[in-house]
């Protein structure tokens, strides 16, 4: 750009230069003509005499002191000059001060266009999804407005784009578990010391993420109190306050609330942070049968948020004793399956606790028969991890794909303005179609903001994830139609204002529906079944999910995630459920793992988060 500018003023002197020799020119032939010389003084007076004519003086009251002295050395110069060399050095000189220009202009043009390029790339993704997940995901939790990064490392702020799908799962499993009687409270995020130590495996299994408060101001506490990592300890000498009679029975409370586990290893917004938003219930009951029947409901309501509202298909089972929640009976979870890098990751877990904390904090009741009797619990719970996860799955190199029912926006209207076209008209009609839509329950916005081009409101909208687009242009309006752009797939079609409503939601329906069976489809293309060992790792390196029979043995599981971590970082395989849908284990099979050991049941194992 200094070049440029050092071009133009050097194109500037040499015209003028050039307006100095062609002026002289005609005054000098001029003045040849009358028999007289070049002084801009007026024939009448000798040297330093005389009057100036006034042409000349005006010509002499504005000329800059570089012009003088251009002037000065054109006069030493100008005896030799012809009239013809005179025009030849101002057509050059009018030349170059046009070429100056013209790359000044050149200049201008490219840094529009080099500013243009970059407001578009900060519009968008810098990096693919297969070329670098892991960058791409942290990418694009930022740029599509889900979160912001928090000083306090491994915690996050939820905008209002995430906070708003977290709504949509909350409605959901509000509504659904008030059916079966659960009500809602809350209590303390602290747990006394003395509390969170009572159940022995409990505690260790949280040790290392505990949090503790130890100082007030400047004085230590005689006692820390612990930050509630999940709040079995908090509620449960309550309940055996409550609880004195089968008449008591159930009892069913849930919380919304956060919880801190400080995690030191590889924080990643919504699947692993040291603060995150999550509900937490907590049963009694007289009878295992009536805890075990609860386990299983709330654990159908889990895979119902994953594939009925986040389009993403797990796979319900059990745990293994060493991935059980620590300090109950059985574990149940819902697992789903990341393709991009092929790791699994636990969505939700559904947790029988058996008498052990009734044990431990007295929770007893009187039976019908008069007996004294422990109570049988359960605990369950689904976190914000959830939208990690439709994210990973769900996501592309555009941004964001939402399933529709769970999009804080499902339709977003934008009007085409052109040139000839009343722009208030078709903003008008865009708004009416919005209103409609509106009134027909879809959760739709009109962007018709001005400082913005179409262009740019596409990716924006595509970037947040929008399910449906629908353009309203000039000739949309006259023949009272408009055009259908759907995210997940791009798939394009022209509707009639009349089916506007019944329409959209058909394509938002079919959405739904088409995102579940591709998400699907590729979970089963990436799950298969090995018998040894020799096969597991090839399959496991292949990023696949493997179901291989076990002899539900923990050394082994110990052995195998040991012997599966990768000599370039890779972590270990370890068990994530034994399903419920088992394939048929032919008599006589053998542990993959351990062959001098029978097999129990498929395991699912895989790398997973």
């Amino acid at each position: 750009m200094e070049a440029c500018m050092d071009g133009w003023w050097l194109a500037t002197r040499l015209l003028h230069l050039a307006w100095v020799v062609g002026w002289v020119t005609r005054h000098r032939g001029a003045s040849m003509d009358r028999g007289e010389g070049l002084s801009m003084r007026s024939s009448g007076g000798g040297e330093g005499g005389g009057r100036m004519d006034p042409w000349c003086a005006f010509f002499a009251s504005h000329r800059d002191p570089t012009a003088m002295e251009d002037e000065r050395i054109l006069d030493e110069s100008m005896e030799e000059l012809t009239v013809d060399e005179a025009r030849e050095a101002k057509k050059k000189a009018k030349a170059e001060a046009k070429a100056a220009k013209a790359a000044k202009a050149a200049a201008k043009a490219a840094a529009a266009a080099e500013k243009g390029k970059k407001k578009e790339t900060k519009l968008g993704l810098s990096v693919t999804k297969e070329e670098n997940f892991g960058d791409w995901y942290s990418e694009i939790v930022t740029e599509a407005e889900l979160i912001s990064y928090y000083d306090v490392s491994g915690c996050y702020i939820l905008r209002p784009w995430a906070y708003a799908i977290w709504e949509e799962l909350k409605a959901f499993f509000d509504g659904e578990i008030k059916k079966m009687g659960v009500e809602n409270c809350y209590f303390p995020m602290f747990v006394p010391e003395s509390n969170l130590i009572k159940e022995k495996d409990h505690v260790e299994g949280f040790a290392p993420e505990v949090a503790w408060v130890t100082r007030s101001g400047d004085t230590d506490l005689d006692v820390p109190i612990a930050v509630r990592p999940t709040s079995e300890t908090v509620m449960y000498p309550y309940y055996a306050d409550w609880i004195r009679s089968h008449r008591d029975l159930p009892l069913k409370l849930n919380q919304w609330c956060n919880v801190v586990r400080w995690e030191f290893k590889h924080p990643t917004p919504f699947i692993r942070s040291r603060e995150f938003l999550w509900q937490e219930g907590h049963t009694a009951y007289a009878t295992k049968a009536e805890a075990d029947e609860e386990v299983q409901q709330i654990l159908d309501l889990y895979r119902q948020i994953f594939e009925d509202l986040l389009c993403v298909p797990v796979i319900p089972g059990v745990k293994s004793e060493k991935e059980k929640f620590a300090g109950g009976l059985y574990t149940t979870t819902v697992e789903a399956y990341v393709p991009a890098n092929g790791r699994a990751i636990q969505g939700a877990t559904s947790h029988c606790l058996g008498q052990n904390f009734a044990k431990m904090f007295g929770i007893e009741f009187e039976t019908e028969e008069r007996a004294r009797a422990l109570v049988w619990q359960n605990s369950w719970g689904f976190t914000t991890r959830t939208i990690g996860v439709m994210v990973m799955v769900h996501g592309d190199d555009k941004g964001l794909v939402l399933p529709p029912r769970v999009a804080p926006l499902q339709v977003v209207v934008i009007p085409l303005p052109f040139k000839g076209c009343d722009t208030s008209v078709l903003v008008g009609a865009a708004e009416e179609l919005t209103a409609e839509l509106k009134a027909a329950g879809f959760r739709v916005r009109c962007d018709a903001r001005e400082n913005y081009t179409p262009g740019w409101k596409y990716n924006h909208w595509e970037l947040k994830g929008v399910p449906l687009r629908i353009e309203l242009g000039p000739k949309d309006l006259e023949q009272r139609s408009v055009r259908f752009v759907r995210r997940d797939n791009g798939a394009k079609e022209d509707v009639s204002w009349q089916r506007l409503v019944e329409h959209a939601r058909q394509t938002l329906d079919q959405m739904q529906k088409d995102l579940l069976e591709k998400a699907t489809k590729e979970r089963d293309q990436n799950v298969v079944e090995v018998r040894n060992w020799k096969d597991f790792l090839p399959a496991l390196d292949a990023k696949k999910l493997v179901l291989a029979p076990w002899c539900e043995e923990t050394a082994v599981e110990e052995w195998v995630k040991a012997n599966s971590a990768g000599g370039d970082g890779a972590m270990g395989a370890k068990t994530l459920c034994i399903p419920f849908r088992q394939p048929a284990l032919p008599g006589g099979t053998m542990c993959f793992a351990a062959p001098d050991k029978p097999a129990k049941r498929w395991t699912l194992w895989g790398r997973s988060y």
